[in-house]
């Protein structure tokens, strides 16, 4: 097992147009312009993509010129659709149960943003961004709460990255039921689970480029959706087995940090970055390593940094 020291930051961006977020963007878009499909760095490919953002989130086009204007990047525009990049694969697991929503996101530490970020574009939203403006998960002052993980299925298409829908949903949604129904309008270019919470229902949802939404059995995902699971894909991701343990343990924090659910980093870079468990209602979402805690909430947003060590199952 190996131990790594990852830096979490938190920051406050506001809606975007005093040059918080720039700054904080800028910063890493060496590693981000690498990201976009070849596709979307031809002039047919960019405007197919714009015109897809405005069709299918008209609410949020103002925004996307808003930031992009800020950020002063040639492809920044392009890139700010998430319509045009590079697939992408987290294995996490999460549950939603009785107004919490908590999950592990499960990534190589260098490939993640790292930023708790709250911002009030159309509203004010709390959440895990990564890829510059999209969000692994987050909620927003209606008390809605939503996290993604891989669906498990290797198929592409055209549409959008699933952190782009998360921010999206958070935006634009009050309810469980709205963001469900949000959901059958929005193009998604990898098979992912979304698990939505508000104070009276938890759902998880799972969407591809090759099917409508479908509501799961319950609200717990993995790493596999509707089809069985292979072998080999049980070997490399113990989907179904993280699955199993997470319905068994519910929304306990002390069970998402110990093995099955607890990925230590492995030899090919992989563990469990971080727990989010966010409580909606409340504003209020906590993020855990094993012997460390960092509490956000609506009411009293602090911005700082946290360097936590990874790989310590406990």
């Amino acid at each position: 097992m190996r131990q790594q020291h990852k830096t979490f930051q938190a920051i406050d961006v506001g809606d975007g147009s005093d040059g918080r977020w720039a700054a904080h963007a800028r910063a890493l878009w060496q590693d981000m312009e690498g990201l976009l499909t070849t596709e979307g760095r031809t002039p047919a490919g960019a405007d197919r993509v714009r015109a897809l953002f405005r069709a299918h989130m008209p609410e949020l086009d103002p925004v996307l010129d808003r930031l992009a204007g800020q950020l002063d990047r040639p492809e920044a525009e392009v890139f700010l659709t998430h319509a045009a990049l590079r697939p992408f694969s987290p294995a996490c697991t999460q549950i939603g149960r009785n107004g919490t929503l908590l999950r592990n996101y499960d990534f190589p530490p260098d490939q993640c943003e790292g930023t708790i970020v709250s911002s009030c574009f159309l509203r004010p939203v709390i959440g895990m961004q990564d890829l510059l403006w999209g969000l692994l998960d987050g909620m927003n002052d209606a008390g809605l709460a939503v996290s993604l993980t891989y669906g498990g299925r290797c198929v592409h298409g055209r549409g959008f990255a699933i952190l782009i829908v998360v921010r999206y949903l958070l935006e634009t949604c009050d309810t469980v039921d709205e963001a469900v129904d949000r959901l059958r309008s929005l193009p998604v270019a990898v098979p992912q689970n979304l698990t939505l919470v508000d104070p009276a229902k938890a759902v998880t949802v799972f969407v591809g480029p090759d099917m409508s939404p479908m509501v799961a059995p319950d609200a717990c995902a993995a790493n596999h959706q509707h089809l069985p699971v292979t072998d080999k894909q049980e070997r490399t991701l113990r989907t179904q087995e993280r699955l199993r343990a997470i319905r068994a343990a519910g929304a306990d924090v002390a069970a998402m940090l110990k093995p099955p659910l607890y990925r230590s980093v492995d030899e090919q870079g992989w563990g469990t970055l971080y727990t989010a468990r966010y409580r909606p209602v409340e504003g209020r979402v906590t993020y855990y390593w094993p012997g460390e805690s960092w509490q956000q909430s609506f009411g009293d947003f602090a911005p700082g940094s946290r360097t936590v060590t990874l790989g310590r199952a406990g």
